[in-house]
């Protein structure tokens, strides 16, 4: 069979970011085992624990970032077909929600730390501020790729389409880090 008239099959984006993703989910996986682990060996202390989160501000988070997602998919489906002033408005739709999600999470920080908790009040909070963290740490550096590809794309005389790789994959990243927010979210405020 003559494969010139298949369409031809790729893989999204640039090949090392999947390596990078591949990386991070294996260390948040880590992460993830080693929490579910202590939770379970001390659930009394974990559920206590949990309770002092605000729980508000999670689900705040969860909506940014699934909101966000959405806004970087319709903001990706726009440069594919070429429209630059659609796909500039939902990069900075995206990266709206980003700073909302960064808004949201620094003054959750600030709430427990007046409170008196810290990485060293107990193993669950010891787990909260390393995930959250690190989470943290991936989503500036999503802003910083967002903001690089809606300067790239408004500023840039080529067509769109020519900056489709480089658009992929900071997608790709971005979806990458909503996807970790949502394991994070059921672990650390839901799992009972």
């Amino acid at each position: 069979m003559d494969n010139a008239f298949l369409p031809q099959r790729r893989i999204p984006g640039d090949p090392g970011v999947w390596i990078l993703i591949l990386g991070d989910l294996l260390v948040f996986a880590l992460l993830f085992f080693f929490f579910t682990h202590d939770h379970a060996s001390s659930r009394e202390l974990f559920n206590s624990a949990q309770g002092e989160l605000n729980q508000a501000y999670g689900v705040i988070n969860t909506l940014f970032l699934l909101t966000s997602s959405w806004c970087i998919a319709t903001a990706l489906k726009s440069a594919q077909q070429g429209k630059r002033e659609r796909c500039v408005r939902f990069t900075l739709a995206t990266m709206l929600f980003g700073v909302g999600f960064i808004v949201v999470k620094l003054l959750e920080y600030v709430e427990k730390i007046k409170s008196g908790i810290t990485i060293l009040t107990n193993d669950f909070f010891m787990y909260y501020f390393m995930l959250t963290g690190i989470h943290f740490f991936h989503v500036m550096i999503g802003m910083g790729v967002l903001t690089y590809l809606c300067l790239k794309v408004r500023n840039d005389q080529s067509p769109v389409s020519d900056n489709l790789l480089l658009f992929e994959t900071g997608a790709i990243y971005w979806h990458m880090v909503d996807l970790l927010w949502i394991v994070i979210f059921y672990l650390l405020y839901l799992m009972s």
